[in-house]
């Protein structure tokens, strides 16, 4: 199958997100059609599974208006402008859980929402931690709550973390750790 854009308009631009309505030229079994696409285009993210020595993570629990309810997510947040992945990823840790890492494991890479949006999500494991000042953002109220791994991956197994990226950090350093020499 081929694809082609041959018209973008954008509906709308916002502080994180905009949205784009793609006309394209869909070419697939010798056939060609038209097909529009409304596109939620965002600039990418990071987020962090910090494991502490003790053997707990840090998960931040925190209000979520478009969900309206507080849940639990690892930290994580959006690239600024030309930032790297690992960038993003080292300042999301220090902002919202106050620690810098020695070590970082990529765990994985995903598209969120990919039915109507390009966000790619980029998942690292951050070990070596040593605490620091934490530097919420103006619009964050959060609280760090420190978690026995164990403790958190039943939680993600019960349904009482909800977050899609805080559920695959989770279980991909759960595997991670487990083939890198045992599980701790």
């Amino acid at each position: 199958m081929q694809c082609e854009r041959i018209d973008r308009e954008t509906l709308y631009r916002g502080r994180v997100v905009d949205v784009w309505r793609d006309t394209v030229r869909i070419r697939a079994d010798g056939e060609s059609r038209e097909s529009r696409y409304d596109v939620v285009h965002h600039p990418g993210a990071s987020a962090v599974v910090p494991l502490f020595s003790d053997g707990t993570v840090a998960l931040i629990h925190q209000y979520r208006y478009p969900v309206g309810d507080t849940i639990w997510e690892i930290p994580a947040g959006t690239l600024d402008g030309g930032e790297s992945y690992e960038a993003c990823a080292a300042r999301e840790l220090e902002e919202e859980a106050g620690c810098r890492a020695g070590r970082w494991t990529h765990l994985t890479t995903f598209y969120t929402t990919p039915g109507f949006c390009d966000e790619e999500l980029r998942v690292f494991l951050a070990e070596d931690l040593t605490e620091c000042q934490p530097a919420n953002e103006e619009d964050e109220h959060l609280e760090v709550v420190r978690v026995p791994i164990g403790d958190a991956l039943a939680w993600a197994a019960s349904g009482k973390i909800r977050d899609a990226k805080t559920l695959l950090g989770l279980f991909a350093a759960r595997d991670y750790l487990a083939g890198a020499g045992g599980w701790r």
